[in-house]
């Protein structure tokens, strides 16, 4: 009898990419390692429903300067499927992915600055049911995230770091929380400097 195939391991990292930055690839690499992930998928939001547009670069631009962070990254891949998907709310994008590609175990991944403010997300609650979830330390979040709102309602779905490289098969909601050396790049800080 012959096994079935392994399904993919697929990180995805949803974003405005406002811009890409080495914060981003190193998440992305941590993750890849970490979460014994196959790929990392950079999910480009053409607008974020909490961001204002008049601070947005334009949806092409954000796309071909991710592509450029990512670089020969191979396990890296920049996607505008969102846009093409015509999805608006992270929820309905991974709905779709889900429906799209049965053949893959996909896990959310975010920042600490994410997992404080998830709950002003459109029906955030049924993103922890619908996927793993893995949140990386940043700087200045990560002691008010683990207290935050999503962090106290899923907390007996937290595991512990120990087994994220397990994340992947796991029946949602699971989550949980790395500790990691913390990069200090932000896409704010970057617009700051006119640095995009």
């Amino acid at each position: 009898m012959q096994k079935s195939p392994r399904k993919r391991r697929i990180g995805i990292l949803g974003g405005s990419f406002n811009p890409a930055h080495a914060g981003h690839l190193h998440i992305s690499g941590v993750a890849l390692k970490r979460l014994r992930l196959d790929e990392v998928w950079w999910m480009v939001s053409p607008q974020n429903p909490l961001k204002p547009a008049a601070d947005m670069a334009e949806f092409g631009r954000r796309v071909e300067a991710a592509r450029k962070v990512a670089g020969r990254e191979r396990r890296i891949r920049v996607t505008d499927i969102e846009a093409r998907l015509g999805t608006r709310y992270t929820i309905d994008t991974l709905a779709a992915l889900i429906r799209r590609d049965g053949r893959a175990r996909f896990i959310w991944l975010m920042g600490a600055d994410n997992l404080l403010q998830i709950s002003r997300w459109d029906r955030w609650p049924q993103i922890f049911h619908t996927l793993p979830i893995a949140v990386f330390a940043r700087p200045t979040y990560s002691a008010r995230a683990v207290f935050g709102t999503a962090a106290r309602r899923f907390a007996r779905s937290r595991w512990a770091q120990a087994a994220a490289k397990r994340l992947a098969g796991a029946v949602p909601p699971a989550w949980v929380f790395l500790r990691i050396r913390e990069h200090p790049e932000s896409a704010s800080r970057i617009r700051a400097g006119g640095g995009f």
